[in-house]
């Protein structure tokens, strides 16, 4: 049975323009949390979280534990790297990344006769807990943003001196067509978010925190409002318009809090602070039971899958393994990605690895990827309405065209959080945010050389 959850007004909160592509969530909505099982090696990217890749501690042929230290931070954004089996280093090398370069990384082989476990779970004493500890605590776990963005956790969480968090608002929408991965922990681990939210709650000092789920979950919203209540917390769950990307983070807080995150500007300036559910579990672990961030949920769906599944994958995970556990590919598959069709990445190699940031493998069919023909501009003005952060698409794209970076730069382009709503819209199939993503790399590449 599906409720459709509304305000006392009859409206569900959302966001101004946007886009509505089909939710294609219903291959693995309610399918429960599988765990994958351990494979025969793993590889480990340094690179795994935006800001300084991590620097290994480990060499080849030393033996590890699961959940011991890899690699340690390479700066304050940055983030520890863990093993997520115990075993033998057998590398630490160039490897091809996810992302297509080849950058460095631990490989790992399984010890096949470990049971794999934790060692003793202890809760990390309170004064890890404290605000003094608490930053570099979380830099310790390894935590990052497991929405996708993979930005550093305790960056996040640290209030410079003249800031406050008045709000927490903590993100359940997962609004990326077929991914189901925050759902279903949002269904499953509620106990975890709840008491997480608490703990994270506390250290901002925040005095109110709201969790924003899409109405197209109603099981979830369900479980959270209830849990609340029953443990009489001062937790708003509140339900949003299903539409994209409801998820990122200045939509959010529009939506949640009808306040708008000005350019150039973080969500800290409005006071507040947003974090994934994923994020917010993979706290509850670490606090509660010293467990740092070594696996993580992954929604394998698509067509071209045989059989879908939300599974709890160990970072590092091959790509080809998982697929072999989902029973393989269809007949007619013809790509894979690594995220949702919005703003994933289409691998060339499944030899690639899970990262902490991977919240889904869609394996698409040849009848669903289809290559549009390029056709110019029309001026239709649909990019114009379809863009959340009331961006320009369409003379973006111009400038591009023409190699007129700084152009873009002063008519906002590094406003561009890259949601692809504009080339979901563009009826002339223009590449509108590929030629964004150059545009940006190009203009960070001629300020680093300045």
């Amino acid at each position: 049975m599906f409720f459709i959850f509304t305000q006392k007004n009859g409206k569900q909160r959302t966001f101004k323009r946007g886009s509505h592509p089909e939710h294609h969530k219903g291959r693995t909505e309610y399918l429960p949390i599988e765990r994958m099982p351990f494979v025969e090696e793993y590889t480990l990217p340094l690179s795994q979280h935006i800001g300084a890749p991590s620097l290994p501690i480990v060499q080849k042929g030393q033996q590890v534990q699961r959940g011991e230290v890899i690699a340690k931070p390479g700066g304050f954004v940055s983030v520890s790297l863990h093993s997520p089996v115990t075993g033998m280093v057998t590398a630490v090398e160039l490897s091809e990344h996810p992302n297509g370069q080849m950058l460095p990384a631990i490989k790992i082989k399984t010890d096949p006769y470990s049971t794999q476990c934790f060692g003793k779970a202890e809760p990390l004493s309170d004064q890890k807990r404290d605000k003094a500890h608490f930053i570099s605590s979380v830099q310790s776990s390894g935590i990052v943003g497991m929405g996708g963005a993979a930005f550093p956790a305790h960056v996040k969480f640290f209030i410079p001196e003249g800031k406050h968090c008045q709000f927490l608002v903590i993100n359940g929408c997962e609004c990326e067509p077929f991914l189901t991965a925050d759902h279903r922990v949002m269904v499953e681990q509620a106990p975890q978010l709840i008491e997480g939210i608490g703990i994270l709650a506390e250290f901002l000092g925040a005095q109110k925190t709201y969790i924003g789920i899409e109405a197209n979950k109603p099981d979830a919203i369900v479980i959270l409002n209830e849990l609340a209540v029953q443990k009489n917390i001062s937790i708003e769950v509140v339900p949003l318009q299903v539409k994209y990307p409801q998820g990122a983070e200045k939509m959010l807080i529009t939506a949640v809090l009808k306040q708008e995150v000005p350019s150039g500007k973080l969500p800290l300036d409005v006071e507040t602070v947003v974090s994934n559910v994923g994020t917010v579990i993979a706290l509850t672990n670490y606090f509660t039971k010293s467990e740092p961030l070594v696996e993580r949920v992954v929604t394998v769906t698509g067509s071209g899958i045989k059989r879908p599944a939300n599974l709890l994958v160990p970072i590092g995970t091959p790509i080809q393994e998982i697929i072999n556990v989902c029973g393989g590919l269809n007949e007619g598959a013809t790509r894979v990605l690594l995220g949702g069709p919005m703003m994933g990445v289409a691998q060339k190699n499944l030899g690639g690895p899970v990262l902490k940031g991977t919240s889904g493998i869609l394996v698409l069919t040849d009848e669903e990827v289809q290559e549009m023909q390029l056709y110019k501009c029309i001026r239709c003005g649909r990019c114009l309405q379809a863009c959340p952060i009331f961006l320009n698409p369409s003379h973006l794209g111009l400038l591009a065209r023409k190699g007129l970076y700084d152009d873009m730069a002063q008519i906002n382009l590094m406003d561009c959080m890259e949601c692809a709503c504009c080339s979901f819209v563009c009826p002339s199939g223009i590449p509108l945010v590929q030629s964004f993503r150059v545009a940006k790399a190009i203009l960070r590449e001629k300020e680093v050389k300045q």
